[in-house]
Order: C-alpha cells, then sequence, then structure tokens
C-alpha cells in the first residue's frame, strides 16, 4: 500500500477534499468485470460498480469495441446544434425502453444532477406551478438544484446556502424502524400521513409542480418504501395536477432485477424519470425521459449542454443497453440478489450485528445495529468491517454510517459473490471478536 500512499498523499496537495468522500485508501490501475486491480498489482472483488455506474461490469468488451469504433469516426460534436447517428438512436431506444405506454421524448446530459435539474425545469414549465416535493435521506446530485432537492448530508447545505428556493422535503418510508405493533400498513399510513402534512399547512397542492422520489433509496441506505405508499403519493399527484417524477440514476438499468426501480410497484408510469450513471458505462452521460407532452412544455436552448449527448458516450450507452439485453442482466441481478439475500440471512443467525437484511436484486443495504432490539446503529463496526473487507480483497463501503452498501456489477460470477461472502462473513466474526485493526489517521469515514 506504501505506493498508494505516496500517490494519494501528492494528490492531496491538489485535489479538493470536498469532491472525494473518505473510506480508504486505494489507487485503482485497471479492471475487468467485478475485478479491480490496484496500482500494486492487488486484485479485489468489486462490490460497489463505481457507485453503481458500471452495471454490465467493467471494460466490457462490447462497450470498449463501440467506444474506440465511435471514437475513429467522430469524437464529438455537439447536439445543441447539430445531430449524430449515435444520439438519434439512442434516444428512440430511450424512449422505446422507459417503463409506462404513453409516448416519451428524450433530452441528455452530462450527470445525474443535470437530469435531475432537468426535472425540475420541465416540471415547472408543463405545470405553470412552483414547489417541488423531495425526501429526506435522498440523494439527487450536487448541482444547485439537484442539492437541493437531495436530503442526504448537512455538507450539502452547509456554507452553501441560499439553496434553491421552492423545495420542501419529507420523511421517506423505513420499514424497519417501525413502531411496535404496527404493520407494514401502519407504517405506510404513518408516512403517508407525514408526506400529506405539508399540503395541510403551508404547501398549496395546486402550486406543486413535481413529487421527486427514488423508488428505492439510494444513498439513504438502499430503502423500499411499502407497495401501500408508493401507489397513495401516485395517486395523490395525478388527483391534484403534480408531476410524479423518479430518480433511477442509481436504481435503474437493471439494478433491482427490474430494468427500473419503479417497476418494483405496479402499473406506475412516472412522468419524468432522470437517468445515468450505469447508462454509458460510467462515461459523462445522463438522460431525462418524459412523456411527449411534458417535454414538450419548453424549447431551446432551455436545456442543453455543449458535451451532452456525446457521440462517444451514447456510443458506450446503446452497447450498455444490447449487454443488459442479450445477457439477461435484469434476470440475472434478481437471481442473484435472492441468493445473496439468503446467505445474508443465515449469517443473520449467527451475527446478531446484522440488523437488517435490505436487498432488491444484487442492491443491497446491509444494516448493523448494536443491539437488535434497540436497532442502535453501530458505524464503528461498520466501518471495521469495511476496512477487513478491503485488507482482503474486498472493495465495500458503507451508507449513512452503518449501511453496508452491496451493490457488485451485475456480471458478477457466482464464484466471486461466494468469496466476497465468504470474506464478509469472516469480517463480521473478527468484528466481534475484537480484532479487526485500524488505521490510526483515517480521519471522517463515509458520508
Amino acid at each position: 500500500m506504501e505506493k498508494a500512499s505516496e500517490l494519494i498523499d501528492e494528490e492531496n496537495k491538489y485535489y479538493a477534499r470536498s469532491a472525494r468522500i473518505n473510506y480508504y485508501n486505494l489507487v485503482i490501475d485497471h479492471a475487468h468485470g467485478a475485478t479491480l486491480v490496484d496500482v500494486s498489482g492487488n486484485k479485489y472483488i468489486d462490490l460497489l460498480a463505481s457507485a453503481s455506474a458500471v452495471n454490465v461490469g467493467h471494460t466490457h468488451e462490447k462497450v470498449v469495441r463501440a467506444i474506440t469504433d465511435q471514437a475513429k469516426k467522430l469524437i464529438h460534436y455537439t447536439p445543441a446544434y447539430f445531430h449524430h447517428v449515435p444520439e438519434i438512436e439512442l434516444s428512440k431506444r430511450l424512449a422505446e425502453v422507459a417503463p409506462g405506454n404513453s409516448p416519451k421524448m428524450v433530452s441528455f446530459g452530462n450527470s445525474g444532477s443535470d437530469a435531475n435539474d432537468a426535472i425540475i425545469k420541465f416540471a415547472r414549465a408543463y405545470t405553470g406551478r412552483q414547489y417541488i416535493v423531495s425526501y429526506m435521506g435522498s440523494y439527487h446530485g450536487s448541482t444547485y438544484g439537484s442539492q437541493t432537492l437531495s436530503g442526504t448530508s448537512l455538507n450539502m447545505t452547509r456554507k452553501m446556502g441560499p439553496m434553491l428556493p421552492g423545495v420542501v422535503h419529507v420523511p421517506y418510508p423505513d420499514l424497519y424502524r417501525r413502531y411496535p405493533g404496527e404493520s407494514e400498513h401502519d407504517v405506510a399510513m404513518r408516512y403517508f400521513d407525514g408526506f400529506k402534512r405539508p399540503f395541510e399547512s403551508f404547501l398549496p397542492a395546486d402550486e406543486t409542480a413535481c413529487v421527486l422520489i427514488e423508488p428505492v433509496q439510494g444513498d439513504g441506505g438502499i430503502v423500499k418504501a411499502p407497495e401501500e405508499y408508493m401507489q397513495l403519493v401516485y395517486k395523490f399527484c395525478h388527483d391534484h395536477g403534480i408531476l410524479f417524477a423518479v430518480d433511477e440514476v442509481n436504481q435503474g438499468l437493471g439494478r433491482t432485477g427490474k430494468m427500473w426501480g419503479i417497476q418494483q410497484y405496479k402499473d406506475i408510469e412516472p412522468d419524468l424519470m432522470s437517468v445515468g450513471k450505469s447508462l454509458a458505462s460510467g462515461l459523462p452521460l445522463s438522460a431525462i425521459v418524459g412523456k411527449k407532452e411534458v417535454m414538450e412544455s419548453l424549447d431551446a436552448p432551455a436545456h442543453l449542454f455543449t458535451t451532452s449527448g456525446n457521440p462517444v458516450c451514447a456510443a458506450a450507452a446503446l452497447a450498455t443497453l444490447d449487454v443488459i439485453k442479450d445477457e439477461h442482466l435484469v434476470e440475472k441481478s434478481a437471481e442473484d440478489g435472492e441468493y445473496v439475500k439468503q446467505r445474508f440471512k443465515e449469517m443473520q443467525t449467527r451475527h446478531p450485528m446484522i440488523g437488517d437484511i435490505r436487498m432488491w436484486g444484487l442492491n443491497g443495504g446491509i444494516e448493523l445495529v448494536k443491539d437488535p432490539e434497540t436497532k442502535e446503529p453501530d458505524n464503528d463496526a461498520a466501518t471495521k468491517v469495511i476496512y477487513y473487507a478491503f485488507d482482503h480483497g474486498v472493495v465495500i463501503i458503507t451508507l449513512v454510517g452503518n449501511i453496508l452498501r452491496f451493490q457488485p456489477p451485475l456480471v458478477i460470477s457466482r464464484e466471486q459473490l461466494n468469496q466476497a461472502l465468504q470474506v464478509l462473513d469472516d469480517a463480521f466474526t473478527a468484528v466481534e471478536n475484537g480484532s479487526v485493526e485500524m488505521p490510526t489517521d483515517t480521519g471522517k469515514i463515509g458520508w
């Protein structure tokens, strides 16, 4: 690790600390599939997939070929003025694969952040209303608009206010920390009452443009709202002329065992949807996909970027969509996710620190607690688990301090899954035995 430490020490002279969440010293040299190799030649099983940005795996042959072939023909010309074939083909492909049967249109950007900014723009334009409802615990990006929509870290608002006006946050349902005797129905109704409370006191429904929700809250801990709650919010929006928008940046493209996270729920068609991360296998490309009448509410240059819809990125996205379809990665994600869930449930019988196991597809939040009765978060144990895993060749990080983020590339092999799960099992044992040695100068770990 000496080479990595030297490189990081040099980088710290120039790279702003606001741009990286600190975990451990990993300097990646190359990667393929679900395997990372650092600058010293050490190999790791990747359980993060670059924050769910490489669902089809690192350096997939078809994606690399598409990037290489396109780069030889045309690296860039901005679609803000003219047209190129990859962007034309990808627009049609995304409109066709989006959930629901309504005609769709697409607009491209460079990151999930600007796609969520676009949701604000189009929702306000279409409805003629100003207010946007988002969720506590959400993460939507780092532009001013998307950062205002987010609700997962004080450092996303500290020293930067005022934030974008007109955004109201409501609580996201948590089925793990329910009141004694509460059923799932009770939890859904309690949180729906919380959702309605602003509308009953200070937020006029007839001045609200949009509700934006993550079908499964990602950086908030891989938390899924109850079906009943989601249906109630969806109906409330339709009853009051409010657009229903979903952020699929983290949870889309097969991550949850469905093509889109919102397909975890029955018969919901979003009015607007943001996509990014794995869309182009980690290359800078995002999209907002929306119902045609909503997307026609703005004219140029209301939402365009010089480098958005880049032909190399668009070619990578087309290849990525092909791989997801041809290799049946949505189905594989569902099957592997169920396997992993059962493995963690077995571990839970031996490791009481595992408080909750939330897994939809290869998309898990494993919550570690000090006591399964009190459910008090155990940030210290979670940090020790990820350091042990890293020392034993597995890359995994925490969310919200005490939740293990389990999001490997969807192409990960069963052998690699078994190896990684064994390391995590060993990590739980090591933490319980007090045998994990931590560096002394780690500073703040995680979010």
